[in-house]
């Protein structure tokens, strides 16, 4: 018997990262600090749990709408109108199981085989198994590392082919913490326009922005709207990474294809849990904010930590729950150095390496995996770890 298909084969193979070395101490007792996984510390916001309960205690347990209940989207339109000055109506929104399946939905709609994708590097490696499942083909662009791995139109425009059909964005980004200026997405914009390409916008970290950064969505550039997927989710500001539950936005003439996978895959999604999601939307404001604020405050202590370590610079990042400091100095690969932290330190921090090239000589360290105090401990034992290279 011929198993499995060839396609999950030839494509990358798929890696979890420090997480798959870790379980491993994990399951032997051993005493970890988290800092590699990118889930919320804090428990789901009681009204939103709440509103999840109403919903089955009165029946609403059953088929729902494809695209995702009309007073969900409605929410939803309001919200993108209001947040991210974005103007769709409730057929240009589509309710998903988590960001992740919305850009699963978007890269199948999207890709024939033998087209190209950009990421831009660091990326977020799944992204490969979706455009190689897909049939795609990946493109790295370098992000500009000496300039805080700043977006540079010169070195995507040099990966752009005759057979290019979408590039890849992340904003605020993971694994840098960088938040683009308007400015850089400009960039991408102009290219798009200019070569007729799709833009991927994944913008799971829009709520987690710091001190001046303020998030820019790229459909809101003037002619984006009509070539810009936009990916959202209330993973992590809402502290829902268990619930998988996010949403879509496209405009009307890209949305039947995009249907077209999502409507075979899953049908729709959880009827009950997007009430608790409407009440994310539509409900008080004040413990999202509050998440960001402590995520705000262990941001400062890690930064403030990693920049008195010998051999570690640390830029402060603007957004997203990552700090990416530079260990090059070291002289060690990152993913030496953090199996060492593991191995050594019991932190367990994710290399550089993992998100491409253009991480290597960088950890991507995770602060809003964990409470302060352990954050805090963690620190302690990256302090000991350094001192002793």
């Amino acid at each position: 018997m011929k198993w499995p298909a060839q396609r999950l084969t030839a494509g990358s193979k798929k890696s979890f990262g420090m997480y798959d070395e870790a379980a491993k101490l994990d399951a032997a007792g051993a005493d970890l600090i988290h800092l590699e996984f990118g889930r919320p510390h804090a428990d789901t916001p009681l009204h939103i749990k709440e509103a999840a309960k109403a919903a089955l205690d009165a029946g609403i347990v059953h088929y729902g709408d494809f695209r995702g209940t009309l007073s969900f989207r409605q929410a939803l339109a309001e919200k993108l109108t209001s947040f991210n000055g974005l103007d769709y109506g409730v057929d240009e929104i589509l309710v998903t199981n988590g960001l992740t399946h919305a850009s699963f939905a978007a890269f199948m709609a999207a890709i024939d085989p033998g087209d190209e994708v950009i990421l831009l590097d660091p990326y977020y490696p799944q992204h490969i198994g979706k455009t190689e499942l897909a049939g795609g083909k990946v493109v790295i662009a370098e992000l500009d590392k000496a300039n805080d791995f700043a977006i540079s139109k010169e070195k995507i425009a040099a990966k752009i082919t005759d057979r290019t059909r979408m590039i890849v964005l992340i904003n605020p980004a993971n694994p840098t913490g960088r938040v683009y200026s308007s400015a850089e997405l400009q960039n991408v914009a102009d290219l798009a326009i200019e070569h007729d390409l799709l833009v991927l916008s994944d913008e799971v970290y829009e709520y987690i922005t710091y001190g001046a950064a303020e998030h820019v969505s790229i459909a809101s550039l003037p002619g984006m709207r009509e070539r810009t997927i936009s990916c959202f989710a209330f993973t992590k500001a809402y502290s829902m990474d268990g619930w998988r539950i996010g949403y879509l936005t496209a405009d009307a003439a890209l949305m039947p294809a995009i249907m077209r996978i999502t409507m075979t895959d899953v049908t729709h999604v959880n009827v009950f849990i997007q009430e608790g999601a409407r009440a994310a939307v539509e409900g008080p404001q004040d413990a999202m904010l509050a998440m960001v604020e402590a995520d705000r405050r262990k941001r400062d202590i890690v930064v403030q930590a990693l920049n008195q370590m010998p051999g570690v610079t640390c830029p402060e990042p603007e957004g997203t729950i990552y700090a990416f400091p530079d260990i090059s100095a070291t002289g060690r690969s990152s993913q030496d150095l953090a199996m060492a932290i593991l191995k050594e330190a019991h932190v367990v921090v994710e290399s550089g390496s993992f998100y491409g090239a253009g991480g290597e000589g960088h950890l991507r360290v995770c602060f809003g995996s964990e409470s302060e105090a352990r954050v805090t401990e963690a620190m302690e034992r990256l302090t000991r770890f350094f001192n002793a290279l």
